[in-house]
């Protein structure tokens, strides 16, 4: 199934925010072209003075309005292209899927998760967590779950284990492969900050993998 503009990705020519969350910022852009997964944008120079404020490697999210909602796409970054008009390609990395420019931070933090979906139990393992909610991968079996549906969540974190409901966002196949997008429903505030330590923890960990 082929891409939609505005609906898997942003238009071309068309204003879009990219969200870093590992420096903490939000940079307006103009997206300037989009081909075979990769978005190049052009930053707005008034949002900052340092040109430097992204690197190879980090992980962000794109936002832009669609059809009177916000529209969120994960991606990397794959180049900084300096110049005259600075500009940064984004490698796609996952679905787009309706959000908001979220102050949850997410990061790869792999986990072994345990599923509960009506009277069915799965194991998956998390592509990516938040305090918001988290990204999983897992072998299929049957139907896929469709968006809505009431999932039971039980997971380790170091300091002990956490037992959640979620809802469905987005499930995606990939031949025997599902990937959940799941977000938490009424997650108490203790557990939300144990998430928030780990994901910063993991952010502060990848930061130094790629200085060495």
């Amino acid at each position: 199934m082929s891409a939609v503009a505005g609906v898997d990705h942003p238009e071309e020519d068309a204003e879009a925010e990219v969200a870093l969350p590992s420096r903490g910022i939000t940079v307006s852009t103009r997206v300037e072209r989009v081909s075979s997964g990769v978005i190049v944008v052009r930053p707005s120079a008034g949002d900052f003075v340092d040109q430097a404020v992204a690197a190879v490697g980090d992980r962000a999210e794109v936002f832009w309005s669609a059809g009177g909602e916000t529209r969120a796409l994960p991606v990397e970054v794959l180049a900084v292209e300096p110049g005259a008009a600075l500009r940064w390609r984004l490698q796609v990395t996952g679905p787009a899927e309706v959000g908001q420019r979220r102050t949850a931070v997410r990061a790869r933090v792999p986990l072994p998760v345990e599923l509960g979906f009506g009277s069915h139990a799965m194991t998956a393992e998390t592509t990516d967590l938040s305090e918001a909610g988290i990204r999983v991968a897992l072998d299929g079996f049957g139907i896929p779950p469709k968006a809505g549906a009431a999932l039971d969540l039980a997971f380790a974190l170091d300091d002990g284990p956490v037992t959640a409901r979620g809802e469905l966002v987005r499930c995606q196949t990939r031949g025997a492969r599902w990937a959940l997008s799941i977000r938490f429903i009424d997650l108490p505030e203790r557990d939300a900050d144990r998430l928030r330590r780990r994901v910063f923890r993991a952010l502060r960990e990848e930061r130094a993998r790629r200085a060495d």
